[in-house]
């Protein structure tokens, strides 16, 4: 197949290993704290559908189909001296998506940490009243980063960190930080943003790192706050190919590293794992020899792209990939496992790779 020979020209890499059964388990949507069953109320003559946002004309439309095409964004570049996207990079992120939230302002920051310090707090202590505005030994700040908006229509995005000290500490004592999350709106989908009342703020893509006892305390406080919603975003594996392309494709200045796909083995007995990683001067070659326009990708593109390493993969080893199933892809720009976990490796293509993430939030979320 066209391109397919690009890749040959460095040795492959394959592991095969076992892993325990529960990786293989069917992964099912986790809301925190969410009704099994939709509640609406009425604001202002407005429906707000609790489970799953504001109705609108596309509710009953299929635009949760994988598209044909994705535009490739503009990277915005980030500053240097911007010491908080560089803290986004090389950990961990459990993605979420997000309805809507009612009656969020950014002025009301230093109001957000002081209740939702007193709500952990509060639960940490189960039954104990807390004053809000005491020296807590648990700490939340808020603060907005401008730098992930995408274009003028998306919001800011929202970055909330928890912070604890030693119950005995000095002032000088430095605080661990326990948990982080961000919510940000990245090239959002503009139909969306123009239909949502003012009241409204946009944010359907929540990052996470840190404990999961945290993460359900700050939904909860979310939903009855905001009174909007929070889900557990997976990826398909028809998304990963589609970002195994696109990230593919970015370019680097420094870190290069292999573009590598892990595979599960339906049905083994033994809980097989494939991994499988290309040099990256390989993949690139193999791309830019299938891609063609600077504006866009086509999911023929995409489908090329992947059969060509599958059909090598065949040619050495006599194993179908598409007979198993890809659970995680790894780029020098960012790695993405099936059970929504992201690791951002690239400063330079943070906004592209938050920009796509953006689009599966918001296509989780029936509008």
């Amino acid at each position: 197949m066209s391109g397919a020979s690009n890749v040959k020209r460095r040795k492959t890499v394959v592991r095969v290993s076992g892993e325990s059964s529960s990786r293989r388990q069917m992964i099912h949507e986790d809301r925190l704290d969410t009704p099994t069953a939709a509640a609406t109320t009425t604001r202002r003559n407005v429906t707000f559908i609790t489970q799953h946002g504001i109705t609108s004309a596309r509710r009953n439309t299929p635009f949760r189909q994988v598209p044909s095409k994705r535009k490739i964004p503009p990277n915005t570049p980030i500053l240097e001296e911007h010491s908080e996207v560089s803290f986004l990079l090389r950990k961990q992120w459990t993605l979420y998506s997000v309805t809507p939230l009612y009656k969020f302002s950014y002025t009301k920051f230093k109001d957000y940490s002081k209740l939702l310090s007193a709500y952990i707090t509060a639960e940490k202590q189960k039954g104990l009243a807390v004053e809000v505005g005491i020296d807590l030994n648990v700490k939340v700040t808020f603060s907005s980063l401008s730098e992930l908006k995408g274009n003028e229509n998306d919001q800011r995005a929202v970055f909330i960190q928890i912070t604890s000290r030693p119950e005995f500490s000095t002032p000088n004592n430095e605080e661990t930080v326990l948990w982080t999350g961000w919510l940000c709106c990245t090239f959002g989908d503009t139909e969306i943003l123009s239909c949502l009342l003012k009241e409204f703020t946009c944010l359907p893509l929540f990052l996470v790192n840190g404990r999961e006892i945290l993460t359900a305390m700050v939904g909860t406080w979310f939903q009855k706050t905001f009174d909007c919603c929070f889900s557990r975003l997976v990826i398909n594996a028809r998304d990963l190919t589609w970002m195994a392309a696109m990230w593919t494709g970015c370019k680097l200045e420094n870190h290069m590293a292999a573009t590598e796909f892990l595979f599960s083995v339906p049905s083994s007995p033994y809980n097989l794992d494939i991994s499988y990683a290309i040099h990256p001067e390989d993949a690139r070659a193999l791309w830019e020899s299938i891609h063609k326009s600077q504006d866009e990708v086509t999911e023929e593109e995409v489908n090329l792209f992947m059969n060509c390493l599958y059909s090598h993969f065949f040619r050495h080893f006599k194993i179908y990939l598409s007979a198993t199933r890809l659970v995680k892809v790894s780029t020098a720009v960012a790695s993405a496992h099936c059970d929504g976990k992201v690791t951002l490796l690239s400063k330079e293509n943070v906004i592209r790779v938050l920009a796509l993430l953006t689009e599966l939030a918001t296509n989780q979320i029936q509008y």
